[in-house]
């Protein structure tokens, strides 16, 4: 990679960290182009010469950060398995990985699960894109599972791989607003058991 691609891959993650962290702070629509560039250290014209607008921005920063949580979700059950871990393994280590990803990128996390609620938003179809790439790593091991009798072939994967990601996403927000004193470690061995079934009390 040359150098001045580099350095645009640089100013854009100070792009994203910042407008994030605004958006988080005061909302989408009260966050302007010039308090993201005062806060990334850039330009004004920086912004707009890797982003069309802030609406662009907002989109790929979405794309951004979802690809960086599908990614390490993907790398967590590869893990597992080049281990000789079992799918239900794989699927705890991914829980985990979320964990990390969201004790990480909070105001991301916090934006990116508001976002999912609304309807009016242009980037509306990247969002249902991005959402899916992120379920359906965890839809090829939930199958995977099912084939290798490791898993009820009663399953609804879809559904299941949804729940599992929303009940990471909704947790690690709870953990962090309103459970801070927890540690990462705890807050995996509680979901952990609800994958494992241990919750219902059978010995």
């Amino acid at each position: 990679m040359d150098s001045s691609s580099t350095r645009r891959r640089a100013t854009r993650q100070k792009l994203y960290e910042a407008a994030v962290t605004l958006i988080a702070e005061q909302g989408f629509s009260a966050t302007t182009v010039d308090e993201i560039a005062e806060r990334a250290g850039v330009a004004k014209g920086t912004v707009y010469y890797n982003f069309a607008s802030k609406s662009e921005l907002f989109e790929e920063l979405l794309r951004h950060g979802v690809g960086l949580l599908t990614a390490s979700l993907k790398e967590a059950a590869e893990r597992t398995e080049a281990a000789g871990g079992s799918r239900v393994d794989a699927l705890d280590a991914m829980i985990r990985a979320g964990l990390v990803f969201i004790d990480r990128y909070q105001s991301f996390t916090q934006l990116y699960v508001a976002e999912l609620w609304r309807t009016n938003r242009a980037w509306q179809s990247t969002l249902l894109v991005v959402r899916q790439q992120a379920v359906a790593v965890v839809e090829d091991v939930l199958r995977e599972g099912v084939r290798r009798g490791e898993l009820s072939e009663e399953i609804d994967v879809p559904l299941t791989a949804a729940a599992l990601v929303g009940m990471v996403l909704v947790a690690a927000l709870d953990w962090k607003s309103f459970q801070p004193e927890r540690s990462l470690d705890d807050v995996h061995a509680a979901l952990s058991r609800l994958l494992q079934g241990r919750v219902g009390g059978s010995r």
